[in-house]
Order: structure tokens, then C-alpha cells, then sequence
């Protein structure tokens, strides 16, 4: 591993450790038992098989958002409209789930296979829009979120909503629908196996293959790149495209293996929950996996430090924008890593 990619990681460790030190200061300051408050947030998701499995199903999602989001970075894109894909994505194959009936296997693939092209098809809007027109990525996939969530909630709300639950929820998915439970004495099922594959598919694709590499270098410089031949209106794309059937196949593996109904009611929030996912692994698919794991600890233990001791689950966030917030400054630690590389480097062409 070359010095600037070690310090990379030497970065992204002294920001999480400036964050946890930022968090337990907080909750010295706001609880009346700080001690015994930071030890449930810290340790508590490790002391039974339950609350661990609880991080591992908190992470499934996020794994999926965290890649797509990784591809889009790759391609120096930033497209929010993760956030209405996995929506409108869990909206639309839940009449497939309430109303057709197949045999197992057959019926949960057939619903992730239909969330992912819905994903893809909507991620070509705001994808054409930018490589036809340039039109900036960010401001049309933010206003196709909230489009996005009329059409869900008319959906929900017109001829999914059971009107004996109670509540602003379908009707029951289909047994044959939901995803099998792979560990028993947990929630975790099926999709994390998915979730994994994807992973690996997903770094095969940018670092093993020349559609990858065109990926890449669109987005090291879109200029050099189409100088050199590469065809930046088929990869910008082909970018959206595969981040549209990662949030869409997100959605429906969230939705049949965690919930038996589609019970949305607003935007989930995984499409900026991937962003900084995928900020943290540095748009690599392979940290992708251990980052999700990491802020779905963090949240299984504000949950827990919420309902056991006496610190709000807003402490969560504040930690999570710290994170980010020191990891996207450019300048953080900025001189530590020119004494850094220059360390490492040969005698000769040191300063």
C-alpha cells in the first residue's frame, strides 16, 4: 500500500476517533449517569446474538446505497436520487408482492429483479439529462425525490392501504414473497447474502474490467477521458444505470426481508445514508461493507442508549455530520500527510 493511501486510512481512523471523543463528551455533559450511559452505547450491541444481528440487519440496506453511491462518486457524479429510487422502488413492487402469488424463490427473485429495473429506469432521468445536456445531476435528482414520493404515497394511499390496520400501510405481502431468515435467533435473512455478492460484483466492475476502468477515469477527467476516445455519454449512463439497479434491488431486499407490509410513509433516508457511506469508504466497495457494519453499530447503540439510559437518539446524527464533516475537509490533517508522503519517498526527491 503506497503513503498516500495508508494516510487515507490514517485520516479516516483520527476523525472517527475525534467523533467518538466529540460523543462520549456529549453525553457527559447530558447524562445523569455518563458512565453507565457510555457503556450500553459502546458495548451493549455486543452482549447478546440479537442485538448483534440487529447491526448486521441495520447494515443490509446501507451496503446496497453505499455502492450505488460508490459508483456515481467514481464517475465524479453526485446524484441524491437515492433517496426517491428506493422509494418509489419498495412502492412499486408491493403490489406484486400483495396481489400475485408464486412459488418461493421464484416469487422474491422476481420482486428484487423488478425493484432493480424500476431503480435503473428512474436513475436514466436525471443520468440523460446530464450527459445530453449537462444539466447538473444534483438539482434534478433532488426535485425527482419528492415527485417521486407523491407517486409512492398516491399508490400507498389509492390501492396498497389496508384499511384495517390502522395505519398508512399495504395490505400483507404474500408469504412467498418475504426472504428467508438465514440465522436463526435474529432477523437477518437472505438479502445480506445479496448485499455481499454485490459488493464483489461491484469491485470486479470498476478495478477488473475496461467498462470499469472507463468509469473511473470519466471521472478522474471527463476531458482527457473523451479526448482519449472513451464515450462519456454511455458511461455517465451506464454510471446511473448501475446505481439504479443497486438502490431499486436495496429496496426490495429491504422491504420483503424486513417488513411484511410496504410501510413508508416518507422518504427512508438511505440515499444520503449511502452519500456518506460511501464518503467514509472512500467509494471503494469493498470498505463499503465494514463502514455500513460500522454506522449500523452506531445506531443500534444510540437506540439502545436511548431506551436504557438517558441520551436522546438525535446524539446519532450529531456524531454521524461530525464524521463526515471531518472527513470531507479537505484540509484535515493536511500538512500531517505532505510530512507523510515525503517521509516515504526516496532520498532524492525529498524536499
Amino acid at each position: 500500500m503506497d503513503r498516500a493511501k495508508s494516510f487515507g486510512i490514517i485520516r479516516t481512523v483520527t476523525a472517527l476517533l475525534i467523533a467518538f471523543a466529540a460523543a462520549f463528551a456529549l453525553i457527559a455533559l447530558i447524562s445523569k449517569t455518563p458512565l453507565e450511559s457510555i457503556r450500553v452505547f459502546a458495548l451493549r450491541p455486543f452482549e447478546s446474538k440479537r442485538y448483534f444481528g440487529n447491526i448486521i440487519e441495520n447494515a443490509i440496506p446501507l451496503i446496497f446505497s453505499g455502492l450505488a453511491m460508490s459508483v456515481l462518486f467514481q464517475t465524479n457524479l453526485f446524484n441524491l436520487g437515492g433517496e426517491g429510487v428506493f422509494y418509489i422502488s419498495g412502492a412499486l413492487i408491493a403490489p406484486a408482492a400483495i396481489f400475485i402469488s408464486l412459488p418461493s424463490g421464484v416469487h422474491q427473485s422476481a420482486l428484487i429483479v423488478l425493484g432493480a429495473l424500476v431503480g435503473a429506469t428512474v436513475m436514466l432521468i436525471p443520468g440523460f439529462i446530464r450527459a445530453k445536456y449537462n444539466g447538473s445531476e444534483l438539482v434534478t435528482s433532488l426535485m425527482l425525490n419528492n415527485m417521486l414520493l407523491g407517486a409512492g404515497l398516491f399508490l400507498l394511499t389509492g390501492k396498497l392501504r389496508d384499511p384495517l390496520a390502522g395505519a398508512q400501510i399495504s395490505y400483507l405481502f404474500e408469504k412467498t414473497s418475504l426472504l428467508p431468515v438465514i440465522v436463526p435467533g435474529t432477523r437477518i435473512h437472505a438479502g445480506l447474502v445479496i448485499a455481499l455478492v454485490c459488493a464483489a460484483l461491484v469491485y470486479i466492475f470498476l478495478y477488473k474490467t475496461k467498462w470499469g476502468y472507463m468509469l473511473r477515469m470519466t471521472g478522474i477527467n471527463a476531458s482527457f477521458a473523451k479526448y482519449s476516445g472513451i464515450n462519456t455519454f454511455a458511461v455517465i449512463l451506464m454510471a446511473h444505470i448501475l446505481a439504479g439497479l443497486l438502490f431499486g434491488m436495496g429496496s426490495a431486499v429491504e422491504n420483503i426481508g424486513m417488513h411484511k407490509r410496504f410501510e413508508w410513509s416518507g422518504l427512508p433516508g438511505y440515499g444520503f445514508d449511502g452519500c456518506a457511506i460511501a464518503m467514509l469508504a472512500g467509494s471503494n466497495p469493498a470498505g463499503v461493507i465494514g463502514v455500513a457494519l460500522f454506522v449500523g453499530y452506531l445506531r443500534i447503540g444510540a437506540d439502545m442508549a436511548a431506551r436504557l439510559a438517558d441520551v436522546p437518539t438525535e446524539m446519532i446524527s450529531v456524531l454521524q455530520s461530525l464524521i463526515l464533516l471531518l472527513i470531507s475537509a479537505e484540509r484535515f490533517l493536511y500538512h500531517f500527510r505532505q510530512r507523510w508522503i515525503e517521509k516515504g519517498a526516496p532520498k532524492g526527491v525529498r524536499k
